[in-house]
């Protein structure tokens, strides 16, 4: 199939279809447990998911952000792979050449953190009880035992990608190209060795970034310290810090220049309480805000991001007060061998001694940085590091952005991305781990002679050996690193392949906004780099810049719980995607996930959203199933002057419907596409016009007109069924191969206005006609109601269409509402207007005998309890002050619609008791 022939359908070959009660293919229910995983399975065996299926598309790519080895699909994850499967099936089903690369990133900390757990736990030991090698190799058996979760996880929610191209970033592959960025850059100058800041974990023994630092608000303890004279009369200084402990690694303390108090101070220097090797200098420094505490502050740059940069400002010594595992050391005090939290104490009580502790210690909460994967707080430390230069990289990134070769979705979330990459500080790539890409530097042999010298250090590329006698770096990459280069790396890059040819730059990247700094931003950085570097791998972008790795970034929200709140194992609220799965089936899963999907929006989410997805699902089967009893099937529209007015209505429907979901899809308006076609199918085709379709097709199927709403019929669900697929794969191949006696809908074209109405103008006197039918169907059976007349029961009565155009209307909207025409005898007993959109319908009915008068009171009764009851409940909630401040807007919505809902049942039932016979 070709984008040039993906709009054929081919019904002529399969008229014979309709007329044909297909509906014995289905089972009697929708159980998508018994179903789902074959009919994955045959997708793979036919190879659907391989662009080598249609090789002569146009090419539309995207990457499948990796998730970790170690990791299992949350919702998050879901969300994710939901939309970029919703994408690239639609992108199939158009007649595009479509490769949704898959593959999973080795994930250093974690994966080392989790084997070093097994091996304490099995083993009792520790990674220092292997050497290096070993030890990788017990990572390596751990992966391959327990990394493919994930991949099976991505089977069972029905993920499109493309086996055979599966990547992992420790692969021989991307290893390769690695190693070559890692040397471009540094050939370039860009990477270097240096003394910085860094965080720390003392658990891990490693430098972690940004992003794996999780900030809590901890009770500490605040401690006022007086550096200088015990006496007031002479020289001193107090200052206030949480980490008394580091206070080993005091050089100075900072005061603001403009204050008066401190001016005769500036320059002097304090002994150190427990250091004969430090002097406290008094300096004066802007960032001090004179008018916090005291208006002095402790300075250890070693240990304190400001501190360093005040430190690196005024020249200052930088002593590192700590070993690699947080314990104090080298400070040459009795607090040597202490942890961090020990020393804390013991420093504490020995100024207490001293008399240097001013006033109490006070509690005090702030909020403290732990890393995410060893849990501990991380230790600000100065530490000799390997770092990008940025600069030039995050230029280019930003003006792809501004020039508008790469498109960010939502727009508003632009601003963002700018803060990031307009001011973005030197990247740390080294990590202090075995598992991942050893940094390809080497040593040359030490100088016996002079062994402080400086040694030789060289980078080594992927084609390349080091000299005899040099040393590796023992270091490994940032895991961000070599998941930068993804978008090019697996494509084969720096390698000429096909695949890269094909389908670089890929199209569009999906992921959550909350990873835009760390993930989006290197991929633009590393990919306006690489072409650089390789323009004929990767080209030379637009008007000579640097081609992008993707022309668009839709960055899509949060998945929260149904209160906002972020889902946490401490909260207990985190939803186990394959527990939706399990209950309520994949397909239910997606479109609850997609329903929600508003670009850059959180999503709030709960069982509820998953509960309505499988009641749709289900509406969705038992819908395409009656509509295959009654003979619905595929076959050559007729002509239109041949159809009826909900014929007519249902197709120019669709096609409105086909447009609009088009637009929505091309803007990555995920929610509002679903939401439409949830509506359309559940309100329009299954409530409306199947309902109409019944009085249309006789029970002998003999007729024209019968014939042809079989083919609208089945015509509008075909088209329905894919426009569906892409977010609804499972459900919607079962139904539509049963509808259309073909081999699958994966491969199916996407509908085009050749398949719903042609192109035709909209029929308004249909749409009009159909419109009063329905408003004068549903008055009726709300009249009948409220007079206490079963559905079941046939209800004799008089409609005045005198006023009104209901051509051709009668006879259905009599079926629909259970009225029989008048006798000659007819006498109402009670009667309505109906209002409709050229004028009002006169309906009158003759109820008597057909209502049970005590019955219904007590049914009326009993009803308006029910509503006075939702009526006190929403009340009770909307008068929650608590609760709507922290209650999402959607949530709060919703109840206030509940709760209209019930004053108008309340007044409903309370004038229809008012109105029976005997009422007092």
């Amino acid at each position: 199939m070709t984008e040039d022939n993906a709009s054929s359908t081919s019904t002529e070959q399969t008229g014979q279809l309709v007329g044909t009660n297909r509906a014995d293919l289905l089972p009697k229910a929708w159980e998508p447990q018994a179903v789902e995983k074959d009919l994955y399975e045959g997708w793979i065996s036919s190879g659907y998911f391989n662009p080598d299926s249609n090789p002569e598309g146009k090419p539309f790519s995207i990457v499948l952000p990796p998730p970790n080895v170690t990791g299992q699909l949350h919702m998050g994850h879901a969300l994710d792979h939901t939309l970029i499967d919703s994408i690239i099936r639609r992108k199939r089903m158009q007649g595009y050449s479509t490769l949704w690369v898959t593959g999973t990133d080795h994930a250093g900390i974690a994966t080392q953190t989790k084997v070093e757990a097994r091996l304490k736990e099995t083993e009792g030991k520790t990674r220092w009880d292997y050497d290096r090698e070993e030890f990788i190799s017990k990572v390596w058996e751990w992966k391959e035992e327990y990394g493919g979760t994930i991949q099976n996880q991505m089977r069972a929610i029905g993920d499109s990608v493309d086996w055979s191209r599966e990547r992992f970033t420790l692969d021989e592959g991307l290893s390769r190209a690695v190693q070559t960025i890692f040397k471009q850059l540094f050939d370039a100058g860009m990477i270097y060795q240096a003394h910085r800041l860094v965080n720390w974990s003392p658990v891990l023994e490693t430098a972690v970034s940004d992003i794996e630092v999780v900030y809590k608000d901890v009770e500490g303890e605040l401690v006022s310290i007086r550096y200088g004279s015990l006496s007031d009369d002479e020289p001193h200084l107090v200052v206030a810090t949480t980490r008394v402990e580091t206070m080993l690694g005091d050089v100075a303390i900072a005061v603001h220049p403009e204050d008066e108090r401190y001016a005769h101070l500036i320059g002097q220097e304090f002994d150190h309480p427990f250091r004969d090797d430090l002097k406290l200098k008094v300096i004066a420094d802007d960032y001090v805000d004179k008018e916090f505490g005291t208006g002095a502050v402790k300075i250890t740059p070693a240990h304190d991001p400001n501190d360093y940069q005040m430190g690196l400002r005024h020249g200052l010594d930088m002593p590192t007060i700590m070993d690699s595992t947080g314990h104090i050391a080298g400070t040459g005090t009795q607090f040597d061998g202490l942890t961090r939290e020990q020393a804390r104490v013991d420093i504490r009580e020995a100024l207490r001694e001293q008399g240097r502790i001013i006033k109490e210690v006070r509690p005090y909460v702030h909020s403290v940085g732990h890393s995410e994967r060893s849990g501990e707080p991380v230790e600000p430390r100065l530490s000799k590091q390997w770092f990008v230069d940025v600069k030039s990289l995050a230029a280019d990134s930003a003006a792809a952005i501004r020039q508008g070769d790469t498109t960010i979705h939502p727009a508003a979330l632009e601003p963002r991305y700018f803060d990031w990459v307009d001011d973005m500080h030197d990247w740390c790539i080294s990590r202090q781990l075995w598992w991942g890409h050893r940094i390809p530097i080497w040593y040359g042999p030490a100088d016996p002679e002079n062994p402080d010298a400086e040694r030789d250090v060289i980078c080594v590329g992927p084609d390349e050996t080091a000299p005899e006698g040099y040393t590796q770096d023992p270091d490994v990459l940032d895991t961000w690193f070599s998941s930068a280069l993804w978008p090019f790396s697996t494509l084969g890059w720096p390698d000429k392949t096909p695949d890269l040819e094909k389908f670089y730059p890929t199209n569009v990247l999906v992921t959550a906004y909350d990873i835009l700094f760390f993930w989006v931003a290197r991929m633009m950085m590393f990919g306006t780099f690489a072409s650089k570097q390789t323009p004929e791998l990767l080209g030379a972008g637009t008007d000579e810049r640097p081609q992008v790795p993707f022309a668009d970034i839709y960055l899509h929200g949060l998945v929260r719980d149904e209160q906002g709140r972020k889902m946490s194992k401490s909260l207990g609220n985190g939803i186990d995607p394959m527990d939706w799965v399990r209950d309520f089936g994949a397909d239910a899963l997606r479109f609850a996930l997609a329903r929600g999907a508003n670009p850059g929006v959180d999503l709030p989410l709960g069982p509820d959203a998953a509960a309505s997805a499988r009641n749709f699902a289900t509406k969705l089967y038992n819908g395409t199933k009656f509509a295959l009893m009654n003979g619905a099937g595929v076959a050559p529209l007729p002509p239109r002057d041949e159809l009826t007015d909900a014929d007519r209505w249902i197709l120019d429907r669709c096609e409105q419907v086909r447009q609009r979901v088009d637009a929505y899809l091309d803007g990555y308006q995920f929610a509002k596409a679903n939401e439409l076609l949830y509506h359309f199918a559940w309100d329009e085709l299954f409530d409306w016009y199947i309902e109409i379709s019944k009085t249309q097709i006789p029970r002998d199927g003999q007729s024209q007109q019968g014939r042809n709403t079989q083919i609208v019929l089945g015509r509008v669900l075909d088209v329905l069924l894919r426009m569906l697929h892409p977010t609804m794969p499972f459900v919607t191949e079962v139904l539509w191969k049963a509808l259309t006696g073909k081999e699958s809908i994966v491969m199916a074209p996407w509908p085009t206005v050749a398949d719903t109405n042609g192109g035709a103008s909209v029929d308004e006197v249909a749409a009009r006609r159909i419109a009063d039918a329905e408003k004068l169907i549903t008055e009726l059976r709300r009249f009948r109601s409220d007079q206490g007349v079963k559905p079941s029961q046939k209800v004799p009565g008089r409609l005045d269409f005198a006023k009104v155009d209901l051509e051709g209307q009668e006879e259905m909207i009599r079926n629909l509402a259970n009225t029989t025409a008048p006798e000659e005898d007819f006498e109402a007993s009670a009667s309505i207007e109906v209002r409709l959109s050229q004028g009002t319908v006169e309906i009158s009915l003759d109820t008597s005998g057909t209502v049970d008068l005590v019955a219904e009171c007590k049914r009326l009764e009993k009803d308006l309890a029910k509503a006075n009851k939702e009526l006190e409940q929403t009340a009770k909630k909307l008068g929650n002050e608590a609760f709507l401040a922290k209650a999402p807007d959607a949530v709060v919505d919703k109840i206030r619609t509940r709760q209209q809902v019930a004053q108008e049942e309340v007044e409903r039932i309370n004038a229809r008791l008012a109105a029976m016979p005997g009422a007092k």
